[in-house]
């Protein structure tokens, strides 16, 4: 997110900004994209713009009331999934605010924008390796990037059956989107882990049995248990409930469970509902509470991410692979878990796409994406340029490639750090940004915007150099 700032401010500055016709983002890219189009003509504001951005990555959090009555409301949808949860719990926690915008809401703003493309992949086809993966939204259209298949995007949530649509449902929105695109997940068990802690936090600060206030215990029995031992044995039950769907042993909290329930037992707790209607509305909201607990716990055990309906379901189309044609649910998540930058969202073929700069931020070997999209492509047939990289090139990085080749687009490639703007600090760099990091104060997000510019600013006369031969070679043709 703040290294995709830093060098769009840089190429503004250097006169470039307005040759880029797609701006297209993955994961935490998209963070940054997201900021952006939320002011119409960005880009020929953007110095005020920045400022905006990182006076707001810099400032409070999100409340919990405030993401929790967020999470409500995507619970009323069909499809609900940890896509959802993860909007309000954590890419609040880092973008610090609830974007309720619409991308549909910019397509008059973008005259003088580049056109924004968001990417994410098709899990199942991931999985399969059947289909297509590759899965695009713009302010136009969401669907599937090489087959072509689409659907408008304020259209994409809801249900359909043979390309005509059964049921409405509300347009996703920016802090979704976000999610849909930045949800990268490491090992699977430690983001359980971690992530579920976070989930009963959550709750924790939300709905605790004690501010019940219409379910008053009689407090002049001594031996009534507190509160909160209530609100454990639901924590118990949830946990057991997630150990038995993976198959994990239940017997601690088994035994905690009865335990907590014998203390409850000899407590001999008593409620009053003195005050009917307030205690029947409170009773309401409690289970409403407790149904999305138990919501999220289900998406948890079967790890549902990213579930929308599919806008091609029992469609008859030979064009269309039939994978993307049988289910009524796909599963979306980040394209970074299959590849870590939009190559395919530019290329596919009515594009006509001349020239990618390829501005990479990606954990570990700066030139896999790269190098990975160029197998893919030639297994696909998909014009691309050869991609060699020198073997000592992957630690000690420099801070421009050119890959070229016979009716393909041109490629530059800038890795984020590089001997050039890091010396011989670039590890040192690498893993004090590194993609997990927690939220950043705001003399990192100086310097690593200083860092991303710099590899603009150094190269001008480089990329004005590639600018001018692909020109030069549009004109000839």
């Amino acid at each position: 997110m703040v290294g995709l700032l830093g060098s769009l401010v840089q190429l503004k500055k250097v006169g470039l900004l307005d040759c880029i016709l797609y701006l297209s983002g993955v994961s935490g890219s998209t963070w940054c994209m997201a900021s952006l189009y939320k002011e119409p003509d960005w880009s020929t504001k953007l110095d005020t713009v920045k400022d905006k951005i990182i006076k707001r990555l810099s400032g409070p959090e999100v409340s919990w009331g405030d993401a929790y009555a967020k999470l409500k409301k995507y619970h009323k949808k069909d499809n609900f999934s940890l896509t959802d949860v993860w909007a309000v719990m954590v890419v609040t926690e880092y973008v610090k605010e609830i974007d309720e915008q619409k991308l549909t809401d910019q397509w008059d703003q973008l005259s003088k924008d580049p056109f924004p493309i968001y990417t994410a992949i098709d899990k199942q086809c991931k999985q399969k390796k059947d289909g297509d993966p590759w899965f695009e939204i713009s302010p136009h259209e969401a669907g599937y990037s090489l087959t072509g298949a689409f659907v408008e995007t304020s259209s994409f949530c809801s249900q359909f059956d043979n390309g005509s649509k059964k049921k409405e449902q509300p347009e996703m929105d920016m802090l979704y989107l976000q999610a849909l695109c930045g949800s990268a997940l490491a090992d699977k068990d430690e983001i359980f882990k971690s992530f579920w802690e976070r989930i009963k936090e959550f709750f924790q600060h939300l709905i605790p049995i004690k501010e019940m206030n219409t379910l008053e215990r009689k407090s002049e029995d001594p031996k009534a248990p507190p509160e909160e031992m209530y609100y454990q044995v639901l924590m118990d039950l949830v946990d057991m409930t997630v150990s038995v769907l993976n198959g994990e042993d239940t017997s601690e909290l088994d035994q905690s469970i009865r335990k907590s329930l014998n203390e409850l037992g000899e407590g001999k707790c008593q409620l009053n509902f003195a005050d009917k209607e307030a205690a029947k509305l409170n009773m309401k909201q409690y289970t409403e509470d407790i149904y999305l607990f138990l919501s999220i716990c289900t998406c948890m055990a079967k790890w549902i991410w990213g579930r929308n309906y599919n806008f091609l379901h029992k469609m008859r189309d030979e064009a269309v692979p039939a994978a993307l044609l049988e289910s009524e649910t796909r599963d979306y998540e980040d394209a970074g878990l299959l590849l870590n930058s939009p190559y395919f969202s530019v290329l596919r073929e009515e594009r006509n796409i001349d020239l990618i700069i390829s501005l990479d931020y990606s954990d570990g070997d700066p030139f896999m994406t790269v190098r990975e999209t160029a197998e893919m492509c030639k297994k696909l047939n998909i014009p691309f340029p050869e991609v060699n990289i020198p073997c000592e090139d992957v630690k000690k990085p420099k801070d421009f490639y050119v890959f070229e080749g016979q009716n393909a687009p041109t490629v530059i490639h800038i890795p984020l750090f590089n001997v050039v703007n890091s010396g011989d600090d670039v590890e040192t760099w690498r893993k004090k940004y590194a993609t997990f990091h927690h939220a950043y104060k705001a003399e990192m997000i100086t310097d690593l915007m200083e860092f991303a510019g710099k590899n603009i600013s150094n190269n001008r006369e480089k990329l004005l150099e590639q600018i001018r031969v692909v020109v030069g070679r549009k004109g000839h043709n």
